[in-house]
């Protein structure tokens, strides 16, 4: 059994892209600071999607150009097309040199429905586009994660075909993705599900390869990512409270909290290099920029007990 796991933090993108609560670029840079002194060493730190469609992450430039640093620290950023990551490079000349390492990300959807939906092309125009990405992106130095969403179920064509998936993220890692995470968009997979995808592509490519990102729905999502550690798996996404869902599918509540997986790997005796202490704070620091309360189990737990005094975990 693997005793190393790393939890890639997507709060700051995934999770803050759908609050109502518009949080100021220093706000962001707190959270983000917050994480990493957590222990947290990936996290995904923004987006440079059109601020018309995602105005929450309107400062992406801001934000990558202020990077809190740390050891052994590495940031995400999504884009979406040829145009993000010229946006993305400029951000990090300004940035100069030095700092912390930034990774790029780009995203499309297993079902044609919802790519249409979340970017107005077909799967394969996305990947044929993702060319002018990928590439120029690790001729500059970055490594590329690349993120398939819908890959247990879509809001609009239900069930997707795990053969679908596991041709889509073949075609991420022959692009040039480091590593391919699939997504749980709508919170309807089941360890069984997590079980046969991973017998289907980890013929395909190695466990380090693939990441799990779970939406907790329909309370599935800790039960899946017993199932995926069961299979090799050593990355899984995670946002911090529980923060997030998706724009573009209709009833898809919160990512996993990252305190309730790295509660659950503490307590089965696996590394993550995560400070309870001070990922709890970090969770709070996240329900005040948001201003409402956060459906992380673990976090409402921890805070509950220490509101009464009790030893907490």
């Amino acid at each position: 059994m693997a005793t190393r796991i790393t939890v890639y933090e997507v709060g700051p993108r995934d999770g803050l892209q759908n609050e109502a609560r518009q949080v100021p670029t220093p706000g962001k840079l707190e959270l983000l600071a917050a994480l990493a002194g957590a222990g947290l060493s990936r996290i995904e730190a923004t987006s440079f999607v059109s601020p018309r469609w995602i105005p929450q992450l309107a400062d992406a430039g801001e934000v990558v150009a202020a990077l809190p640093g740390g050891a052994g620290l590495a940031y995400a950023v999504l884009v979406p097309n040829d145009k993000g990551l010229a946006r993305l490079l400029d951000a990090l000349a300004r940035r100069g040199a030095g700092g912390p390492r930034v990774d790029a990300a780009v995203f499309l959807s297993a079902s044609e429905s919802h790519n249409r939906k979340n970017v107005n092309k077909g799967v394969a125009e996305t990947l044929a586009a993702f060319e002018a990405v990928v590439g120029p992106a690790r001729e500059r130095g970055l490594r590329v994660r690349g993120y398939v969403s819908t890959a247990f179920g879509c809001p609009y064509e239900g069930k997707v075909d795990p053969a679908r998936v596991v041709a889509v993220a073949g075609a991420l890692l022959a692009l040039g993705c480091e590593q391919v995470s699939l997504g749980d968009t709508i919170g309807v997979g089941t360890p069984n599900q997590v079980r046969r995808l991973l017998e289907l592509l980890l013929g395909k490519a190695r466990p380090e390869q693939i990441a799990l990102h779970m939406h907790d729905t329909r309370g599935t999502a800790l039960a899946n990512v017993l199932a995926g550690l069961e299979g090799g798996i050593t990355t899984f996404d995670s946002s911090i409270g529980g923060l997030g869902g998706c724009p573009y599918a209709p009833g898809a509540s919160g990512n996993l909290a990252t305190e309730d997986l790295v509660y659950m790997l503490h307590g089965m005796g696996y590394e993550t290099g995560v400070d309870w202490g001070r990922l709890v704070a970090a969770g709070e620091r996240a329900e005040a920029l948001v201003g409402r309360t956060l459906p992380s189990k673990a976090l409402r737990a921890e805070l509950a007990s220490r509101a009464l005094g009790a030893p907490t975990c």
